[in-house]
């Protein structure tokens, strides 16, 4: 059965709890990183597990379960709707697209993301987290056998993005990694090994203010987690505790013109003239966040066995 754990902050102190029901089971040790308690802590977990929550979450403050220092590697338009969604044939898609965001973006899963100045078009992606078990400090086979052995646990991820400067400026590292711009949590779910098959048919949906903007299901990933970290092992060590965000589903607030449109603006329009047009007209869409929006996070199993909790952030004033 699968294990919530969380992290949270009481009386100025930091500890790691088990989620039973709508209470929390604390451990008995303090852990000060997310990998400390991967590499040290399942009998301690474990026991919690078996023991009465005694905590309350109205007295707490749920922090990101994932620490610093710490790598969030990214799949780009990783989902089938979403690439078509990008004027992109995922049938014909053969590598992945990786990227990194900043660990100074971590924020907590129901914390304040505060818009930069000079961004004005502000989006939201959720996406479904790997966090790491071991090192991988060489190529390896990830199979669906031994997916358990290299992934510890899943947790929800918000991708926030400043698009006007992600896109004109082709910086996406820069674009999404702002402080604040990767809400993590609330739990860091630990599937049995048996559970890992749920991977594969997990359900996300990220809403804005209640209205739902992006609804799909892990089944519809173009690259699945095992290939993706065969692949990622060719040319990156990860650490316990590292990320890897697994791509976004449709309904983002950033459109792209199709590709054949795209390519007549480019050859029409100078730089300045076509990164500007760019702006003006996702500027006309509702769907970037503006001030006070609160944005809504879930993943879990159809069938319940898999429950990542509810993330919910707000967009300071």
């Amino acid at each position: 059965m699968a294990i919530n754990l969380v992290r949270y902050e009481i009386s100025g102190h930091r500890h790691w709890g088990v989620v039973r029901g709508d209470a929390i089971a604390p451990l008995d040790e303090r852990y000060e990183t997310t990998a400390a308690v991967i590499e040290r802590g399942e009998v301690d977990w474990l026991a919690a597990s078996r023991r009465t929550a005694n905590v309350s979450f109205e007295d707490v403050k749920v922090l990101s379960p994932i620490t610093t220092p710490a790598r969030l590697l990214c799949q780009g338009a990783n989902y089938r709707q979403h690439m078509i969604e990008s004027g992109m044939n995922p049938d014909e898609k053969t590598f992945n697209m990786f990227f990194e965001k900043s660990d100074c973006s971590l924020n907590d899963p129901f914390g304040i993301v505060r818009r930069p100045a000079h961004v004005a078009l502000l989006d939201y992606e959720i996406e479904l987290a790997l966090v790491f078990r071991k090192a991988i400090t060489g190529p390896v086979t990830v199979t669906a056998d031994n997916l358990a052995d290299y992934v510890f646990g899943i947790t929800i991820a918000n991708d926030v993005s400043a698009r006007d400067v992600q896109i004109p400026e082709m910086q996406f590292f820069k674009g999404k990694s702002y402080r604040g711009f990767c809400p993590m949590g609330p739990y860091l779910t630990v599937p049995d090994p048996g559970e890992f098959r749920y991977l594969d048919q997990l359900d996300l949906s990220l809403s804005v203010n209640g209205a739902q903007r992006q609804s799909d299901n892990t089944r519809n990933l173009v690259f699945k987690p095992a290939e993706t970290i065969t692949e990622l092992s060719t040319f990156s060590d990860v650490a316990p505790g590292d990320v890897l965000l697994t791509g976004t589903p449709s309904g983002c607030a950033l459109r792209v013109p199709p590709p054949l449109v795209r390519k007549l603006m480019q050859l029409v329009l100078p730089e300045k003239k076509l990164w500007a047009a760019f702006r003006k007209g996702q500027a006309r869409r509702p769907h970037y966040l503006k001030p006070d929006d609160v944005i809504t996070a879930r993943i879990s199993s159809a069938d319940g066995a898999i429950e990542l909790g509810e993330q919910r952030v707000t967009i300071a004033a």
